[in-house]
């Protein structure tokens, strides 16, 4: 049995473990608001623009541009764009994304497609590296707020190589953000450009296709139009992943300190017992002294 002393430490220690995972829980609710903000205020935005561009996708023009055409190469490679947080302590969150994108990446292996990735957040990264994955490009250290400029070099890649014709799809895969105590890991065809979404929103298949007038012309306002959609989407997803993972963080990090209290609980249940143990042995061993001397 530990010494009351050592006890004592471990209770110490104990307590300032929680210490340190309620500021990170308090930190974390405190810019969960902030992210949720974020977040709410690109949702409409971003879906809105997923309807205009699924209608483009059934549209007749005259101009094609080649985020509106499916490839068929003889590559068979396709791009998937990862998103994931910068650092842990954020529960299942990393690892459901992971576990899913896993799944895709043999999926894809097993019909002879190579990925190429694009890692977003340090720990997509790492995943992608471990899996032996071929990464394009990356993104790193985004901070708590998701900036467009630090992420748009790395889409850009995979953007390139699709309009070159090196990549059949584009994949994006991220978190979405549904409450503080769920988050859902979510993979969608970024790339080419389909009409799927109308089924999404009830919207019945026309017999017609959709038609448009474009002013100056088709191509400058489909070339600032999908451009503008992909960023949207970007950074949509990437604000999603981070409410998601101070969400997560936080739920993580009450759940470390309920934990911490109820250890705390029992070492102390521990020491008082093991204090009234050797508080009896004294006493015992005072009163067999005095009987002897007796």
């Amino acid at each position: 049995m530990p010494s009351t002393k050592e006890i004592r430490a471990k209770i110490k220690s104990v307590q300032n473990t929680r210490k340190i995972t309620k500021a990170m829980e308090m930190v974390a609710a405190s810019k969960m608001r902030k992210a949720q903000d974020r977040m709410h205020a690109a949702r409409p935005y971003g879906e809105s623009l997923r309807n205009i561009v699924a209608h483009l996708a059934t549209a007749t023009t005259s101009y094609k541009h080649p985020f509106l055409r499916p490839h068929n190469t003889s590559a068979a490679k396709v791009g998937l764009i990862m998103v994931t947080t910068d650092k842990g302590l954020a529960g299942a969150l990393n690892t459901n994304i992971q576990r899913m994108v896993l799944n895709k990446i043999k999926e894809l292996n097993a019909e002879g497609v190579t990925v190429r990735g694009t890692a977003i957040g340090n720990k997509g990264l790492g995943f992608m590296q471990h899996a032996g994955v071929d990464l394009l490009s990356h993104a790193v250290q985004l901070g708590d707020r998701p900036q467009l400029e630090k992420l748009i070099g790395a889409i850009n890649a995979q953007l390139e190589e699709y309009s070159a014709g090196k990549l059949d799809k584009v994949y994006l895969a991220y978190s979405r953000f549904v409450n503080a105590m769920k988050q859902e890991p979510v993979i969608e065809q970024l790339l080419p450009l389909s009409s799927d979404r109308l089924e999404k929103i009830g919207e019945k298949r026309r017999e017609f296709s959709w038609d448009y007038l474009y002013e100056p012309s088709d191509a400058t306002v489909l070339d600032v139009l999908l451009k503008r959609y992909i960023e949207a989407l970007i950074y949509q997803a990437v604000a999603e992943n981070m409410a998601s993972e101070q969400s997560a963080r936080m739920v993580a990090m009450k759940a470390a300190s309920d934990n911490a209290k109820k250890l705390i609980g029992d070492l102390q249940l521990v020491y008082n017992k093991t204090r009234q143990a050797a508080i009896t042995k004294e006493i015992t061993e005072i009163v067999g002294g005095a009987a002897a001397v007796s």
